[in-house]
């Protein structure tokens, strides 16, 4: 999810958790807050944590970096779950109430 927002804006953890990732990925900056089996994710951001800080919610975790979109300054936030080949993506709305959990069909195995 895209959120407008001014340049060298302050992005704040959505929840309480333990920073997971704060570095550059493909060029940008980005903070990745580990909530247990959730984690959540802020882009294009330049740190103020480092891997292994605790975080309460609304604490800071950088500053916003100019680049994700193409018209204006704006934070990539993500939620998703699982490790490489099992990560799954969600609409990070739920956290706030404000999307539905749409469950995928479960196909059996061939055979």
């Amino acid at each position: 999810m895209d959120l407008a927002a001014s340049d060298a804006t302050q992005v704040l953890a959505a929840g309480p958790g333990t920073i997971s990732f704060a570095g550059t990925l493909f060029g940008q900056g980005v903070v990745v807050v580990s909530h247990g089996l959730l984690r959540t994710s802020y882009e294009p951001v330049t740190p103020s944590v480092h891997v292994g800080d605790v975080v309460t919610a609304g604490a800071s975790i950088g500053t916003l970096d100019a680049g994700h979109c193409a018209t204006a300054p704006c934070l990539h936030w993500g939620l998703l779950t699982g490790h490489g080949h099992g990560v799954r993506y969600y609409d990070p709305l739920l956290l706030l109430g404000l999307a539905h959990l749409r469950l995928e069909p479960v196909r059996p195995p061939p055979g």
